[in-house]
């Protein structure tokens, strides 16, 4: 998640759990506990894929955020001594101020490595998007009221069971949207096939479905406001005959490691090469995912793996036109969008088999 929205989700943790005793103090600490653990950002592994797959790792393990939780409690019974905060609730503030970050990190569509240093991909439950203003402004509310009133313990616990009942919400939503999904999936061989149930960005109304096939992987835009109605499947190309090249060198193998099969290939000329590119097509939309790696060059009519991959920012964006279209597509208007539509408005050389 934002750094403003794990900031506050600690401040109300530290609020809820030690408000009582340190009054706003809480507050201000449990904040800068929130966000400690996304400063591994500062650091640079030397790779683009490196510094996207180590990210939410050693900084989010829940082995090593509960044995620094510990450190500080312990030194806080040490160095700053209070007659009614005992060991243990010393040790609950900490710990929890620190761990609720990862843990709602793991509710994202990358997900975290909880388990960390055990090599084990991102555990990922996707209920909520990066950034979705009602979470947070459910938890800003508590806050502010907590502040501007005083009674640290008691807002900062609402603004808590608030945002936790919106998380509820959307793990119902999503259960809700694979109930309506299941059907298509069935009709078109697909029921095994890997599957991603997402949302869409800033809320938990309309959710975007992604199956891979092989070589196509296929596409759903669903609301919650949609009319009972079989999900349209999109089929969309992913160049699965480049998957072996791309995948053959180590750089291939983290990569695959932390998306899993939702990667797309493609072939452009780079810096006077031919550069084979691998895309994490789980962030973003069809014709505009933020992000893709350089994986392999073409040598000899022979695909080399690169030593060092690079990262390739896409350079289109969403534009008004077409969020504002999503927008309507969320209340239920299923000709508002659907997910060819990005292709066509931002990546036209892109092949897709039909229009919805």
């Amino acid at each position: 998640m934002d750094s403003i929205t794990q900031a506050a989700l600690g401040a109300a943790v530290g609020g809820a759990v030690l408000g009582r005793h340190l009054g706003r103090k809480a507050v201000l600490v449990g904040a800068l506990l929130g966000t400690l653990p996304d400063l591994d950002v500062a650091l640079d592994y030397g790779d683009a894929i490196a510094n996207v797959t180590e990210h939410r790792g050693f900084s989010h393990s829940l082995l090593v955020l509960t044995g620094l939780a510990t450190l500080l409690a312990l030194l806080c019974i040490r160095f700053a001594p209070a007659r009614d905060i005992s060991l243990r609730r010393w040790w609950c503030f900490f710990t929890l101020c620190l761990v609720t970050h990862p843990l709602l990190d793991a509710l994202t569509t990358y997900g975290t490595q909880l388990f960390w240093p055990l090599d084990t991909p991102p555990v990922a439950w996707p209920i909520i998007f990066i950034i979705d203003p009602i979470y947070t402004l459910a938890l800003l509310i508590g806050l502010g009221t907590a502040l501007v009133s005083q009674q640290v313990r008691k807002y900062c616990g609402l603004g808590l069971a608030v945002s936790c009942v919106y998380l509820a919400l959307a793990a119902g939503a999503k259960w809700s949207v694979e109930q309506r999904l299941a059907p298509a999936l069935a009709e078109q061989g697909l029921t095994q096939a890997p599957l991603l149930v997402q949302p869409t960005p800033f809320n938990i109304v309309l959710w975007r479905a992604t199956v891979i096939d092989d070589d196509r992987y296929y596409e759903s835009l669903i609301s919650i406001f949609d009319a009972p109605r079989l999900p349209q499947l999109e089929p969309l190309w992913r160049n699965a005959a480049l998957e072996e090249p791309a995948l053959s060198g180590p750089l291939g193998q983290r990569l695959m490691w932390f998306t899993g099969p939702f990667l797309r290939y493609d072939v452009r000329w780079i810096e006077g090469q031919e550069t084979l590119l691998a895309t994490d097509i789980r962030l973003g939309f069809p014709g505009f995912h933020p992000f893709s790696f350089t994986l392999a060059t073409l040598e000899d009519d022979r695909w080399i793996p690169v030593a060092s991959s690079e990262g390739v920012v896409a350079t289109n964006g969403l534009s008004l036109a077409t969020l504002s279209r999503l927008a309507a597509r969320t209340s239920g208007n299923v000709s508002a969008l659907c997910a060819s539509d990005f292709v066509a408005s931002h990546w036209r050389a892109e092949r897709f088999l039909y229009r919805c």
